[in-house]
């Protein structure tokens, strides 16, 4: 087993503790948006065409485009706490075209359809451009591509052969030295096209106001506790007091339990680590180069991504993929000293010329993974209940998609959408505990491992390929 570049060049222990010393346990994109007055919460009894629960991406790209196909419908938009504090406010803002989580895992699961979904899912970004740009959103867009780069020797061939000279630039390591300055480097491949950067809180803020605009009634501080469903409609059981009965219901509530019980061994949250530097200086900038402010994560089963903000600050996040047994989701684990330290390492690691930059922001997001790595799409109650969910990371875009699919499904439409075998299959669920943890420990265990012996993955990982069960950090 060989040592792995983070290894082998690790900075100084102080330059870490440093660089961490006055940082805040607080998501950079939530304080950046500043105070906004919370909206009620829900308590009587209404009834409604459409119910959404959830008030993340999901939720707010549902509630939009079902006011944008109906507008006269009632729509109403239930959040149990407020509106995009959770992964919609935590992720890196990568707006991946992807509906597979990349072209690997598509061809493995959907090969036979994976030309007709990397269509809509690059049809789908532009639309959300054309969204961005049509309605004034300042959300910080930029439709620049991003880079997978090799920092180990035998990635380099992969990214190589996946190069076609025109949306799909490979650079070999003196060439990516030239885009971004960092002595891991071994070469890079730049995806052109498929990858727009966005500030998260600003796209959920101007989400929400779109949809208070097109007179979606939101509620906060409004938790769904029951969803019974009869012969004609279904009720919605608000925490606290209040009911909500309607006609359909879209359930969006990501890495939290559903509401629909057949499907909670379908995803298991999995707590992702993030860090945010200072703004750099023009000086530290240019010694970094990244003039096309692309997208970047590397090859590695455990991955790390980054990019720049508007101010160029740099956002330093992934590598651990931390599961807490039982599927838990609790605060306290948002402060995982352990994994920002390494998330920190690592960094100067790639960027040794930054040393003594500090860390303003660390945070936690939690990432709801299925067995697939990408979104699945499900019906329920006769087809007047609709979820999505299994994002895996990659939501950012995807979101959007699965609110069209819903949309179609709760309206009994056939379309190419719901055509697909990606939306017509569900992934394995995952084993029930006390089974889950010391599954998902072993897989964590063996990525580790393929790590550090040149991607090779043993015996174990190449029977879950095989199932379809798997993990992914």
């Amino acid at each position: 087993m060989h040592s792995t570049v983070f290894e082998r060049e690790k900075p100084d222990a102080r330059v870490v503790s440093d660089s961490l010393a006055a940082s805040r346990l607080s998501p950079y994109w939530i304080d950046d948006l500043g105070e906004r007055a919370a909206l009620p919460a829900f308590n009587g009894a209404l009834t409604c065409d459409l119910a959404v629960v959830g008030g993340g991406y999901t939720g707010l790209w549902t509630a939009l485009l079902a006011k944008e196909r109906e507008p006269d419908s009632r729509v109403v938009l239930l959040e149990g706490k407020r509106i995009g504090w959770a992964a919609s406010g935590r992720n890196g803002g990568f707006v991946e075209a992807t509906l597979t989580h990349g072209e690997k895992n598509g061809e493995a699961r959907f090969a036979s359809e994976l030309e007709t979904l990397d269509r809509l899912g690059l049809q789908n970004l532009d639309e959300i451009q054309a969204t961005v740009e049509s309605r004034g959103w300042q959300v910080d867009f930029e439709r620049v591509g991003s880079f997978a780069v090799a920092t180990e020797a035998y990635q380099v061939a992969e990214l190589e052969a996946a190069h076609d000279g025109e949306t799909e630039r490979f650079f070999d390591a003196a060439a990516m030295q030239q885009q971004i300055a960092s002595p891991t480097y071994q070469g890079g491949l730049w995806s052109t096209r498929d990858t727009a950067l966005v500030h998260p809180g600003k796209l959920a803020a101007a989400l929400l106001q779109a949809c208070l605009e097109a007179g979606v009634e939101v509620h906060e501080s409004s938790p769904v506790a029951a969803l019974d469903a009869g012969r004609d409609s279904v009720r919605l059981s608000v925490r606290g007091g209040g009911t909500v009965t309607a006609d359909r219901v879209a359930l969006a509530t990501n890495a939290f339990p559903s509401l629909l019980k057949r499907y909670r061994l379908h995803t298991v949250p999995v707590y992702d680590y993030v860090l945010m530097t200072e703004p750099l200086s023009d000086a530290q900038l240019a010694s970094i180069g990244w003039q096309g402010r692309q997208g970047v994560a590397d090859s590695a089963n455990q991955f790390h991504y980054y990019r720049l903000s508007a101010d160029n600050r740099i956002l330093w996040g992934g590598y651990d993929a931390i599961y807490h047994y039982g599927g838990r989701i609790r605060a306290e684990y948002d402060d995982r000293r352990a994994s920002y330290e390494r998330l920190a390492s690592h960094f100067f690691t790639t960027f040794p010329q930054l040393e003594g930059v500090r860390f303003t922001h660390r945070w936690a997001g939690v990432i709801d993974t299925c067995s697939r790595f990408c979104a699945f799409h499900a019906t329920a109650h006769g087809g007047r209940v609709a979820y999505s969910a299994g994002f895996t990371g990659l939501g950012v875009a995807a979101t959007r998609f699965a609110a069209n699919v819903m949309l179609d499904q709760l309206a009994g439409e056939q379309t190419e959408r719901t055509s697909l075998d990606l939306v017509r299959s569900i992934p394995m669920p995952f084993p029930p505990e006390p089974a889950t943890y010391p599954a998902v420990q072993s897989v964590r265990w063996a990525l580790d491992r393929a790590d550090h012996n040149s991607g090779k993955r043993n015996l174990f990982l190449r029977t879950l390929d095989a199932v379809g069960l798997g993990f992914d950090s």
